[in-house]
């Protein structure tokens, strides 16, 4: 059959110019930034100009089409193409002020932000103006705001990755169409992802940081990222900046649909949600765990210790990637927990990365129920979730999520051991690129940074990291040579 494209690139690119305009506005921002600290500004203007130009042509020529609905491809396409265009024109303050001459580094710089992953090839942070410390902490905040819209309003609408389930929690979203509610249900997370984000500025100035750096590590914890504007990330500030810090890291790693019904004061069906039950006992025990390690193995004071062992596992599971101790240094079995930890990630919802856990209980329970059903051939057991049957469907496409996961992290792993890394940076570098996190082990352990990789390395984890962003098959579903037919 001859090939013959059912894609409506026009509505792809229409999409596209608004999300570089919406990019450009934020940008101009910095123009701000740049005037109240006496940089110069000539970098953020330029990159702001290129960016609102090419947006407002791209809208001149196909935003006054004839509007159609947005179809299942185009929504593939848009989605896996919105992270790498708004990269692509987010590395030009890197590259015009200088402050990242290499094209390849400012896009991994850029992608790692727009992604939430927090991996840097930045050793001197705090040598940088507050211009483009400002710029790497928004990338981190626009991209956990288009990850909340990603996960309760498009993926369930593509049917990737098991993110239908959010469809049982979010009012009005339907997994066959995109209803005129998403529009306002997104509002109302985004006003909630603003004002969790205000809460943290305000209380980390109440303590030693300053209104940039509060602002900065705010933009970063509630988007799960990890940039800092400090060489030692949050290691250097006082108890109290950590400990908010944790708290909000924490709340960034839920489910936003839970803070909208905590809002509306439904604390019942926030308890009852099994993930979220789930989050909070990882978080409890793991910490435990890790605190009487340091304690019993590293005579470390039991405040130093719960401290320490509470941020890591916190900043691991929501993959933020925050550090405050070199966990690395830590007896063998205590940083292979925080290994594993980074194999589980954050709550499906909320803005965190990795496989999610929500994925992990559906295995489990479906791993379980199958020794029932040898037992019992003839019965009909089904798999439930917050009390509601899951369809087999959707148990399908966590089980090939999970194989699709590891199979790419083995791949990840083997193709940086060829190019000559050892098999820990090798490891902990795919893991870390493919699930949002940022730190991992080996050369790229916590007080780490990637900027020793080759050029095609950093092209592969950059790709790694849009992938485990994207939910995976969003990507993988673009590359097949059926996607592009009829």
């Amino acid at each position: 059959m001859p090939f013959r494209s059912v894609l409506k690139f026009g509505t792809v690119l229409r999409v596209l110019s608004f999300l570089l305009i919406f990019e450009s506005i934020f940008m101009l921002s910095g123009v701000f930034v740049a005037w109240y600290y006496n940089e110069p500004f000539y970098y953020i203007l330029l990159s702001f100009l290129i960016t609102a130009f090419v947006g407002v042509a791209l809208w001149y020529f196909f935003g006054r089409e004839k509007k159609t609905s947005i179809g299942k491809r185009e929504g593939y396409l848009i989605v896996s193409l919105a992270w790498v265009v708004i990269s692509l024109f987010g590395s030009l303050p890197y590259l015009i002020s200088g402050a990242i001459p290499s094209f390849t580094d400012a896009f991994f710089e850029t992608i790692s932000g727009f992604t939430t992953t927090g991996a840097s090839i930045l050793s001197e942070i705090e040598a940088l103006p507050k211009t483009i410390l400002y710029w790497r902490a928004m990338t981190h905040w626009i991209g956990g705001m288009g990850i909340i819209v990603l996960t309760v309003a498009i993926l369930p609408f593509l049917g990737v990755g098991g993110m239908q389930l959010l469809v049982a929690e979010m009012p009005g979203i339907t997994p066959d169409r995109l209803h005129p509610r998403v529009t306002a249900t997104a509002k109302r997370l985004w006003g909630i992802y603003v004002l969790l984000t205000i809460a943290e500025v305000l209380l980390l100035w109440a303590g030693e940081m300053d209104l940039f750096d509060s602002v900065c590590h705010a933009f970063a914890t509630m988007a799960t990222g990890g940039f800092s504007t400090k060489n030692d990330s949050i290691a250097g500030f006082a108890p109290y900046s950590q400990y908010i810090i944790m708290l909000f890291m924490t709340l960034a790693g839920i489910n936003f649909t839970l803070h909208y019904l905590a809002l509306h004061r439904k604390f019942t069906k926030i308890w009852e949600n099994q993930e979220f039950k789930t989050y909070i006992s990882i978080i409890v025990v793991i910490g435990l765990l890790i605190t009487f390690g340091l304690v019993f193995f590293m005579d470390t004071g039991i405040e130093e210790a719960f401290r320490n062992a509470m941020f890591t596992v916190i900043s691991i599971l929501t993959t933020t990637g925050f550090v405050t101790a070199d966990y690395y240094v830590w007896p063998v079995f205590l940083w292979i927990l925080i290994f594993a930890l980074m194999f589980i990630g954050g709550s499906a919802g909320s803005t965190g990365g990795g496989m999610k856990i929500v994925r992990h209980l559906l295995l489990i329970k479906n791993s379980w129920l199958e020794l029932k059903r040898a037992l019992h051939p003839n019965a009909i057991i089904l798999v439930k979730f917050n009390g509601k049957a899951v369809s087999q469907n959707i148990i399908f496409n966590v089980m090939a999520f999970f194989l699709i996961y590891v199979t790419i992290f083995a791949f990840g792993t083997i193709l940086l051991s060829l190019m000559g890394y050892d098999f820990e940076t090798s490891a902990g570098g795919a893991i870390a690129s493919l699930g949002n996190i940022g730190p991992g082990i080996g050369g790229v352990g916590p007080i780490e940074n990637y900027g020793f990789f080759s050029m095609p390395a950093k092209w592969l984890l950059s790709f790694l990291m849009l992938l485990g962003r994207l939910e995976l098959f969003t990507i993988l579903i673009v590359l097949t040579p059926a996607f592009w037919k009829q």
